[in-house]
């Protein structure tokens, strides 16, 4: 099989690697900036431009807008044309203009001429060169190569979790956030519960329940959103548009979304597992429009001090519902949905006064923004939005395989799913058969070394 689920030897992905390497390599040839180059707009405008012009980088456009700071959105990137006119629209709209909570209005912040428009492949390469600050929030198989080219050319940078969905996406992140910090550039990921005031005041009292033994996390729910095939596509623009359900793009809703939930339990112990194992298939969401991802995943995850997650996620509509963290510890237990601390009597030992709870997701915004424009080097997110992502790929493989699979091993491998060529004619790494289904990991026979 020549997807996730299989060694991958083909050369394309060898070379795919090697140039990742000479792009890493350029890089770090380029000039550190100075404090007194954080940003170049006239008057002191922070100028953003953004890539992936979908649901959520279209919320990141608004809310980066909406901070306090002098800010003005000059360019957009999207592979499609129709997803970045929607997000333009969206964004000039007297509806969103008028829904600020108070922050004022967004007209006057976007100023996009047509020129400053851009769609394909090779999009993010021009929108990022007019900005001081980038967002990346388009499908995550994109961020390393997205990533690196921001970083390249001395930009601040917002992206969207998860940062990768293969090992040798999260080697390129790792080399590209090392040189981040060598430049100085803040980099903010969609982790947001890190900017959530009940998760920040959880985290100063953690040491309350003593030393953490096991914890449980779940991301359970109906799922998402299906795209159906449309007469005459291509087999790369099918997918792109329904990527939520393709490795290459996506990385599986473990990765996608149950990563919020995974990275929390690795913020709270202070490192990454060394190891996991677990199962999962494909038992309702299996039709030839859900290409090749399981409906649920259930890991067992082992940190370096002989501690257990026990993490669950689920896409099955009727079943249970839930999104929440529990860390078990020796004096007593962290409910971060209730936000608050128990002892195992029983006893409250803090409860977080939900009425200070705020939006995390323009918290970070504001932070960011504030920082760039007071030239503060203060944010430094991509190495743990590395790891995290990679805890969730680790799963990934867990599952897919039956085995139990160490970090280190398969940070190392050097699995890469992604195609030799990026073009609408090109073939993704993943076909369908003649009867339209993907071929589908199998546990037990799925191998990666």
């Amino acid at each position: 099989m020549n997807n996730d689920a299989s060694k991958l030897t083909n050369p394309g992905r060898r070379e795919f690697l090697r140039q990742g390497t000479l792009l890493a390599g350029g890089l770090m040839a380029a000039p550190l900036l100075s404090h007194a180059n954080y940003f170049s707009g006239a008057d002191g405008v922070i100028k953003i431009a953004m890539v992936g012009c979908g649901g959520r980088g279209t919320g990141a456009a608004t809310q980066a807008l909406l901070s306090k700071q002098n800010v003005k959105l000059v360019a957009m990137a999207d592979a499609f044309r129709d997803n970045l006119d929607a997000c333009y629209k969206q964004l000039t709209s007297d509806d969103i203009a008028e829904s600020t909570n108070g922050r004022g209005n967004l007209k006057g912040k976007v100023d996009v001429p047509e020129e400053n428009k851009f769609t394909g492949f090779d999009a993010y390469k021009h929108a990022i060169a007019l900005a001081d600050v980038v967002i990346l929030a388009t499908p995550p198989g994109f961020r390393p190569i997205h990533f690196e080219e921001a970083v390249k050319q001395g930009k601040h940078i917002f992206m969207e979790k998860p940062v990768a969905t293969d090992p040798a996406g999260i080697q390129r992140v790792l080399a590209a956030a090392a040189i981040a910090k060598e430049k100085k550039l803040n980099v903010v990921v969609g982790l947001q519960r890190h900017y959530q005031n009940s998760y920040r005041e959880l985290y100063k009292r953690k040491d309350m329940i003593g030393d953490i033994t096991s914890a449980q996390a779940w991301w359970n729910n109906d799922g998402v959103w299906v795209r159906p095939r449309k007469y005459n596509q291509t087999e790369m623009e099918y997918q792109m548009r329904n990527w939520y359900y393709f490795n290459w793009l996506c990385g599986d809703h473990i990765n996608e979304q149950h990563i919020h939930n995974i990275d929390v339990i690795n913020w709270f112990k202070g490192g990454y597992p060394v190891k996991a194992q677990g199962m999962g298939g494909r038992q309702v969401r299996k039709g030839k429009d859900h290409g090749e991802i399981f409906d649920h995943h259930y890991v067992e995850f082992t940190y370096a001090d002989g501690s257990i997650l026990n993490s669950q996620c689920r896409h099955i509509p009727g079943t249970m519902s839930r999104v929440d963290e529990l860390l078990i510890g020796t004096k007593g237990k962290i409910h971060a949905g209730d936000a608050n601390i128990i002892d195992h009597k029983g006893k409250v030992l803090y409860q977080f006064d939900k009425t200070k709870e705020e939006n995390a997701y323009q918290t970070e915004h504001d932070e960011l923004f504030a920082a760039i424009a007071k030239g503060e080097y203060k944010f430094a997110d991509a190495e743990n939005g590395a790891k995290s992502t990679m805890t969730s790929i680790l799963g990934r493989m867990a599952t897919y395989s039956g085995q139990i699979i160490e970090w280190d091993k398969a940070i190392n491998c050097g699995l890469d799913l992604h195609p030799k060529e990026y073009a609408w004619d090109a073939l993704p790494p993943l076909v369908p058969d003649a009867d339209g289904h993907y071929p589908i990991a199998v546990p037990g026979v799925t191998k990666y070394f």
